[in-house]
């Protein structure tokens, strides 16, 4: 488990994890707090934050040279390897010991553990995506994998265990800028282009789009005037809350389609109510082992709401485009025409099998239990193209740690909280607590801050005031905050909007931050704004 505090954040998949447990796996669990996850490993790797790749390039990098690598796996089915084995050679355990903060024995015990294991599964989330490198970071995790053969086999692989209810499915759709649905390339796969082009009647450009991140420096720089947002709320969610502000506010036109008036809509120039996918609405949901599952509509939905459907279709009529009305399974058997991966996906057949995992590419498939069983053909034809590693160098967080900037605060979500609130601040909670600075007992200490105390929160690109919460899951120097409530506390002032050029992801978890006692006006205003939203019952 890296980067993941999967019995808060994943709960139903942690749950699967504790049967493992229970079924004697062994659990390593990599991650800067000693969370509730980390409890239930066998071993707890406290790393520094952003970190990440200099412990992983060790584990290599000691895997080799135990001689433990799975060197027919790798002589088959990868290329690159060389190159690999040069770069972390540079990353002895000594190296990442000083680097990360983890034991060099215990990284050694890592190594040979994952190495050895019969069947072995490296699962992580957004603590090492949320940062300047994040796609490097999953990177260095995959060249793991491919190291030991733990890929394309049952019980093993790679496990990005997924932020939200449906991004799989999303990314399956095409909702990735250099993506058509099926994850088909629209730069580079000159015979899907035609074949979308075909059935739209358009000619689909090889050019692909930006990401949300390019999409904010592109409205800073004029180029972007007008944003459609469903089911999403930048306001809160996005970084530089300030900057975040002022680019939403500055559109020439704001529409925002959402089934609650969060923050962004607030701001809109037009609110479409939409219908909540998962009980008032037909259609599909994917989830993290790609299995596609029917959604059923259960309840209708409140007086007002339209289906997400129906809005897009009243608005391509306003624009000069009739498509009729298409139901849920018309856009499917859609999808099915154009994308291989799910050619062979039949409502019939995803009701009849209560889900099919995909590539499913014909009536005959009943989906893929596991990808990348191709790597293990003997046959070259079969085997298709080797695997890469990918070389990746240690890149230290951008947001420095200075005298003036001495903790770094790192975000994450609680058990009973989702995100931004928008879902699950509507209702109470027995377990919820409000929004707090969660600081090691060391800093808590020197600071001279006891629980409740509000402290002023500052970094390098604003200011903000919260209660502390002195937790002994934090080593000194680390803080710890979450997303959950942007209406007590507007945690996004602080954390940086530089982005990894890759993936678009900004770095939430590696902010640079002073701590000081708030002042009696400062802490004043704190509690009056955290007051109205308490809803501990």
């Amino acid at each position: 488990m890296w980067g993941t505090n999967a019995r808060d954040a994943h709960p139903i998949f942690f749950h699967h994890v504790l049967k493992g447990i229970r079924n004697g796996a062994k659990v390593y669990s990599v991650d800067p707090r000693r969370s509730s996850t980390a409890k239930w490993a066998d071993a707890w790797l406290g790393i520094h934050v952003g970190s990440d790749i200099s412990l992983a390039n060790a584990i290599g990098n000691e895997i080799i040279e135990a001689g433990l690598v799975d060197e027919e796996f790798i002589r088959r089915a990868t290329v690159n390897f060389e190159a690999y084995k040069e770069l972390v050679a540079k990353y002895p355990l000594e190296r990442a010991e000083r680097d990360s903060g983890v034991p060099k024995e215990l990284i050694r015990q890592l190594a040979h553990d994952y190495a050895r294991a019969d069947r072995a599964q490296i699962c992580w989330t957004l603590g090492i995506t949320e940062h300047h490198n994040a796609a490097d970071n999953v990177l260095a995790l995959i060249n793991l994998s491919l190291l030991t053969g733990h890929v394309g086999k049952y019980g093993s692989g790679l496990v990005p265990l997924r932020g939200q209810n449906n991004v799989q499915g999303g990314g399956d759709m095409g909702a990735i800028p250099n993506k058509l649905a099926g994850f088909q390339d629209i730069e580079l796969n000159h015979d899907a282009r035609e074949r979308f082009g075909a059935k739209y009647g358009v000619p689909i450009p090889p050019k692909k789009g930006m990401h949300l991140s390019q999409m904010f420096d592109a409205m800073a720089r004029g180029e972007l005037t007008c944003a459609y947002v469903i089911g999403e709320n930048p306001m809160n969610s996005e970084a530089d809350t300030h900057h975040t502000r002022k680019m939403l506010e500055g559109l020439e036109c704001l529409v925002v389609q959402d089934i609650v008036l969060t923050d962004t809509a607030k701001v809109a120039d037009v609110v479409l109510p939409g219908t909540a996918s998962w009980c008032e609405s037909e259609g599909t949901v994917t989830n993290s082992e790609r299995r596609v599952q029917r959604v059923r509509k259960a309840i209708e939905p409140p007086e007002g709401a339209r289906d997400d459907i129906w809005i897009i279709g009243e608005l391509a009529k306003r624009l000069g485009f009739d498509w009729g009305d298409p139901s849920a399974e018309d856009l499917w058997e859609e999808l099915r025409e154009l994308s291989p991966m799910h050619r062979g996906m039949s409502y019939e057949k995803l009701e009849r099998l209560g889900g099919v995992q995909w590539p499913c590419p014909d009536e005959e498939s009943e989906g893929t239990l596991f990808l990348h069983g191709r790597l293990w053909e003997e046959d070259p034809a079969k085997r298709g193209a080797p695997a890469p590693f990918h070389p990746v160098e240690q890149d230290d967080p951008l947001d420095t740690l200075t005298a003036e900037y001495p903790i770094r605060l790192t975000t994450g979500r609680r058990l009973d909280s989702y995100n931004t609130g928008v879902a699950t601040n509507q209702f109470s909670s027995p377990l919820r607590q409000k929004e707090t600075l969660n600081l090691s007992p060391e800093d808590a200490a020197s600071l001279g801050l006891a629980d409740d105390a509000i402290a002023k929160i500052t970094s390098r690109r604003g200011s903000i005031a919260a209660p502390v919460r002195v937790d002994g899951t934090l080593r000194e120097g680390l803080a710890f905050m979450t997303l959950h409530f942007p209406d007590q506390v507007e945690i996004n002032i602080l954390t940086l909007d530089t982005w990894d050029p890759k993936s678009g992801t900004a770095e939430f978890k590696a902010t640079a931050i002073r701590v000081e006692k708030a002042s009696p006006e400062e802490a004043a205003a704190a509690i009056e704004r955290m007051t109205p939203a308490e809803v501990v019952t």
